[in-house]
């Protein structure tokens, strides 16, 4: 019996270290006002598709969740792709979720540093520290995230088969945004004198088309669901059609998690083939598409002009 003693001890200390890992949190950044992907508000539950994906990930690979809520600004001046990098490069989280998987927001940033978005806890210094930023890593994507046309009460009925059939309609858009990249390039600008700018975090887009003070906009299709979650009795209406330019969208980390990264795109291959990705999508209010091929989406804005 005690020459077993140390052998069992041996045993004992290796399965330390692994045991060690599994009971750290699987710490994941999440914005906190992006229904009905992700919400997080004073005196409500934590609510969302990708709540519901990460807790089931974390179960899986038998880890607690942490989330980490940080704030993005919907304006000209933000850089989602810098603001998620620094959050990864500062240590507030090991993934990103909802993070759309193009090679331009993957690519090694042009700036060194970048300011962190503002984050549930940031202090005052946070908000005005610069972090060194890393490189990028995609999981396997999780869901695809097409841009829809929405049509207003007066051309619900309108037949949307292609860009080109809104010609005619008083279209508004968020000026800076990929929709209005589309509709001003669109047939060497056929589009660009029935379109209205407006101006993001300022202006209601969707507010304004269903008041009938437009007839459609090009939108992503989750800022339609959840306006419509929010909005049962809206006069606006989905098109059904999809631009066919979209993104995946999945979890990206730093390089160096590269295990985790691996880790975290065999637990999503197995919740796709079981279908509790769609099943997380219906129960959050979100239309589900399966990822496209290609994963990554090439270099988006050469694609839409030369269409």
């Amino acid at each position: 019996m005690r020459r077993r003693l140390p052998a069992l001890g041996l045993v004992a200390m290796l399965a330390a270290p692994a045991a060690a890992w599994a009971a750290d949190p699987l710490s994941i950044c999440l914005d906190e006002d992006r229904p009905p992907l992700s919400a997080h508000h004073r005196g409500k539950p934590d609510s969302g598709f990708d709540v519901l994906l990460a807790q089931a990930i974390a179960d899986r690979m038998g880890r607690p969740l942490k989330i980490q809520w940080f704030e993005s600004k919907l304006d000209e001046d933000s850089s989602p792709q810098l603001e998620a990098n620094a959050l990864l490069s500062d240590g507030r989280c090991a993934l990103i979720g909802g993070y759309a998987l193009t090679t331009d927001s993957l690519v090694k940033p042009g700036m060194k540093t970048a300011r962190l978005p503002d984050f549930n806890g940031a202090t005052r210094e946070d908000r005005r520290r610069r972090v060194a930023l890393g490189e990028l890593v995609p999981t396997r994507p999780y869901i695809y995230a097409p841009m829809t046309v929405v049509l207003g009460p007066k051309a619900r009925d309108r037949k949307i088969g292609n860009i080109g059939d809104l010609a005619g309609l008083r279209l508004a858009i968020e000026s800076g945004s990929l929709g209005d990249a589309i509709l001003m390039s669109f047939d060497k600008g056929r589009l660009i004198d029935n379109v209205t700018h407006l101006v993001p975090g300022r202006d209601d887009l969707l507010g304004a088309l269903d008041r009938g003070d437009y007839d459609a906009t090009l939108i992503d299709l989750a800022r339609f669901d959840a306006y419509r979650a929010a909005h049962p009795d809206t006069a606006i209406a989905a098109s059904g059609y999809y631009y066919p330019i979209g993104a995946n969208r999945g979890y990206v980390g730093l390089a160096s998690e590269a295990a985790l990264i691996d880790a975290v795109s065999k637990a999503l291959t197995d919740l796709a083939a079981e279908g509790k990705i769609a099943e997380f999508s219906k129960q959050a209010g979100l239309t589900y598409l399966p990822p496209h091929e290609p994963a990554i989406l090439g270099d988006v804005w050469t694609k839409i002009i030369q269409r």
